[in-house]
């Protein structure tokens, strides 16, 4: 069975509707709402868009109130009186291994929807896919290890203890950029620590996370404990976020939707974690190895079309090796292939949607009007594999300052700013002068200096020597207008707990059941 053959059983197994309804060549898909697939209640639908070739490959069910009510309710009964809320702790570990098991079959299957959803290249998409169950596998390890603890208390007579318990019903509303590794960023430490959760998927990628769903089916996982709900964020999105028996957001995106969540969050006193957006700097110092850091730069901007929040899309540069190292760069550059995401050959895949696609080019005109050089790219690529799709040429610039709008502003597509600096404070300074705070990078071959200017930089990842390397071990989150909470590590799971204090007195006149009488 080939690739295409093995995509259609997915999708025919993820809520794909009757096959008289796709004589249009689009797949109809489902929602997954209480262990079932279903149409909107209102019966629209809207479709999703291949970014490689401009064409709707699919239609989707949009979701109103309605569906996200029915979603929530399903998610509360079963978080309240299902057999989610009876299961032990290591039972639920067991569900999350099994599931982690299931990807790790249906990788490939999972990272061809993914390239059709959002044109990422299916060499990253695959890996991330490869990767993917070890967030599952992690967090199932830990389901069972959340203890709680005794502590000292100043009352006589009294005996105090913490217990950490599940918030309920958790909104997880997801991107785009990476569908599935940023929602599982939130589904795992949710699921383990014994919460329930409604998933709204971004619009422009939302088939992969219906075939997510029908792993979790086939995994055994209790009806409502996973529900998805597909949609637009000013309807289904919000309709999350407001609903009274959602405990808890969490949110990827910019950091307009972000806001825009905390404050609607907040008029029910609900808590959020948000993972936003960023203008990450990516110092090189003059002592770097060169060639290294040329690769760091091209991997942390133009590898994902610079569609990852951590994106290096401010390069630094030590004014002594700014030359040789742009050099270096825009020849590297020049010689990548923009095309078809699905080739094994493709250095630069499209942009996810044409939206988008005019954001990035705006930008670019902003750049160029104010003051910036443009000396690679700058333009839309209409040719060959790119003739439909909506591909943008990996574009630098030069003569930056960091008060320029495309220094300053998340464009999130193949944009590199190039500024120099002569000093570490300079370099600290310009790359702390942001609004920002998710990630920073450095390259330098000082010990002293790899030690030091971690702690002066203002990100919530920095990496010395290295670029956009994440690990399900390790925290990861922002400062400032990146975002609030932490995702990843041990410390994501205690985002989805709450403590609870609890006093026993009188303890020695509580009677003892296995007393003898």
């Amino acid at each position: 069975m080939d690739i295409r053959s093995k995509q259609k059983v997915l999708l025919t197994s993820a809520g794909s509707a009757d096959d008289a309804n796709e004589d249009d060549g689009l797949r109809t898909l489902e929602m997954f709402i209480n262990g079932a697939w279903c149409r909107s209640s209102a019966g629209r639908w809207f479709e999703s868009k291949n970014p490689c070739t401009g064409e709707a490959w699919a239609r989707l069910p949009r979701a109103d109130a309605s569906d996200v009510d029915r979603a929530v309710q399903a998610a509360d009964k079963a978080f309240r009186t299902g057999p989610w809320s009876k299961m032990i702790a290591s039972d639920r570990g067991l569900l999350l291994h099994r599931l982690g098991d299931l990807i790790a079959a249906n990788a490939t299957h999972l990272a061809d929807l993914e390239v059709r959803d959002n044109g990422k290249l299916m060499t990253e998409m695959l890996g991330q896919m490869r990767y993917l169950p070890r967030w599952f596998q992690y967090y199932g390890g830990l389901a069972d290890k959340i203890e709680g603890h005794v502590t000292p208390i100043d009352k006589a007579g009294m005996f105090h203890y913490v217990a950490y318990e599940p918030v309920g019903v958790v909104g997880a509303i997801t991107p785009w950029n990476s569908p599935l590794l940023l929602t599982a960023w939130k589904l795992a430490p949710a699921l383990a620590a014994g919460n329930t959760i409604v998933v709204k998927p971004s619009e422009h990628a939302t088939a992969s996370m219906l075939g997510l769903a029908r792993l979790f089916d086939e995994a055994g996982f209790p009806p409502g404990v996973l529900n998805v709900v597909t949609g637009f964020g000013d309807e289904a999105g919000r309709a999350v976020v407001e609903h009274p028996l959602v405990r808890r957001i969490a949110f990827t995106g910019s950091d307009l939707g972000g806001a825009k969540i905390s404050e609607a969050a907040a008029r029910q006193f609900k808590r959020v974690s948000l993972e936003l957006g960023g203008k990450s700097p990516h110092i090189v110092f003059a002592d770097a190895d060169i060639e290294a850091a040329v690769k760091g730069v091209i991997s942390g901007i133009f590898a994902a079309a610079g569609q990852t929040c951590m994106a290096g899309s401010r390069v630094l540069l030590h004014r002594s090796i700014a030359d040789a190292f742009i050099g270096k760069l825009v020849e590297r550059m020049k010689q990548a292939r923009i095309g078809d995401p699905n080739r094994p050959d493709t250095d630069v895949g499209p942009v996810a949607t044409e939206p988008q696609l005019e954001k990035v080019l705006s930008y670019i005109e902003i750049a160029k009007a104010e003051g910036a050089t443009c000396i690679l790219g700058g333009n839309r690529v209409t040719t060959g594999d790119c003739a439909r799709g909506w591909f943008v040429e990996p574009t630098i610039f030069t003569n930056v300052r960091n008060d320029m709008r495309i220094a300053r502003e998340e464009v999130f597509g193949p944009v590199l700013c190039v500024l120099t600096f002569e000093t570490d404070d300079e370099a600290v300074a310009m790359a702390n002068d942001t609004d920002y705070g998710l990630a920073a990078g450095f390259w330098t071959t000082s010990l002293a200096r790899a030690l030091e200017l971690p702690k002066r930089l203002q990100a919530g990842t920095v990496w010395v020597n290295a670029y956009r390397v994440v690990s399900y071990l390790a925290p990861f989150g922002g400062v400032k207008h990146s975002g609030i909470g932490r995702e990843n590590g041990s410390a994501a799971i205690m985002e989805y707990l709450e403590p609870k204090s609890v006093f026993l007195n009188g303890i020695s006149s509580i009677s003892n059941p296995f007393t003898m009488q």
